[in-house]
């Protein structure tokens, strides 16, 4: 019997995501289509995965993406600042930076309207995990200008009621940021 195993690659952004079985987990935006389905299977059958992306491209590419992983998730094509969620909807928020298509900065209008809509949805308690390319690695040897000041980022977290925001850590091309509301 042959069995494919995950790179590492892959399963690090899963690992470091925290997700776990039966929570309900909204990923907004998708820059890696694998990375999405892998993180829709991870709540299973007891939770639930929901996917909100601005265009049509990447919902093609969520649904691809958990079709690939063997997950459920729901898929919404919505105005990323205005969730179609209910208050309180969610305990992780997993928001892949790169598909925003520029770094997260405290500056970017839209970005604080995202973000600050991303709060009202998540449970109090909850927190949102920002998933961007980091500074090293072959991730950002291949992706250059997708790089984002950590410290930006943490101050837009910050800035749209997050608490606790800090740098998890920075490996395999990868950077994950944390905050909790």
């Amino acid at each position: 019997m042959f069995f494919l195993r995950k790179s590492r690659l892959e399963r690090l952004p899963v690992a470091m995501s925290g997700v776990r079985m039966g929570e309900r987990v909204l990923q907004i935006g998708v820059d890696d289509a694998s990375l999405a389905g892998a993180i829709a299977a991870k709540v299973g059958l007891s939770g639930h995965a929901a996917i909100a992306v601005a265009d049509e491209r990447q919902a093609a590419r969520a649904r691809a993406g958990a079709a690939a992983a063997g997950a459920l998730a729901d898929v919404q094509m919505t105005a990323l600042a205005m969730l179609p969620f209910a208050d309180e909807s969610f305990d992780v928020i997993l928001l892949h930076a790169g598909a925003l298509g520029h770094p997260l900065a405290l500056a970017d209008e839209p970005t604080a309207a995202m973000l600050g809509d991303s709060r009202r949805v998540l449970r109090v308690g909850g927190r949102i995990v920002v998933i961007e390319g980091g500074a090293g690695g072959l991730l950002a040897r291949v992706r250059p200008g997708r790089r984002a000041d950590p410290d930006a980022a943490l101050a837009a977290l910050a800035t749209a009621g997050f608490k606790a925001a800090r740098l998890l850590a920075e490996r395999e091309g990868y950077r994950f940021l944390e905050a909790v509301r």
